[in-house]
């Protein structure tokens, strides 16, 4: 099977389109989650740099070099407005670890975002922790290491 070649030029071009596309308010928002994905990719051991991308039509963070976690995605929500989220495989324990360890400082949906209002303060440090635990995923999950001990040790490496 041919490995699908990705034009990185026209990959970025979709993906400011995308950003261009968003009103004023919810562009600033999700350009400000945008860079505390990134800047926490850098200070996360074992994450390296991220693969920025589009799936599903949103913007798509990914540890593709290392492989050390899963994917982050960012975007409005469909039909509100003044609300927009952080998407995390649905198939995983994120959400239900981010809400065990953060039950009050986070706004969860079902088990696949973390939801938040325009006008609204984010928790930075919690919402910095949830993206390191997604970003480092997959090597816990290989190394067997538990929920407990995975959020703890996140949380010093983060601060």
């Amino acid at each position: 099977m041919k490995a699908k070649t990705v034009n990185v030029r026209q990959q970025a071009s979709e993906i400011e389109a995308i950003f261009a596309g968003y009103p004023l308010a919810l562009r600033k928002k999700l350009r400000a989650l945008r860079r505390l994905i990134l800047d926490t990719a850098r200070k996360t051991d074992g994450v390296g740099p991220l693969q920025e991308t589009l799936k599903w039509g949103q913007p798509s963070y990914l540890p593709a070099q290392s492989g050390s976690g899963t994917t982050v995605r960012i975007d409005g929500v469909k039909g509100e407005p003044d609300r927009y989220a952080m998407f995390f495989h649905c198939q995983t324990n994120l959400v239900t670890t981010f809400r065990d360890i953060y039950p009050n400082e986070l706004t969860y949906q079902g088990n696949r975002s973390i939801l938040f209002n325009l006008d609204e303060t984010i928790d930075e440090a919690a919402l910095r922790h949830s993206i390191a635990l997604a970003l480092t995923y997959h090597q816990r999950k290989s190394s067997g290491r538990t929920k407990r001990a995975a959020s703890s040790s996140a949380r010093r490496k983060t601060s």
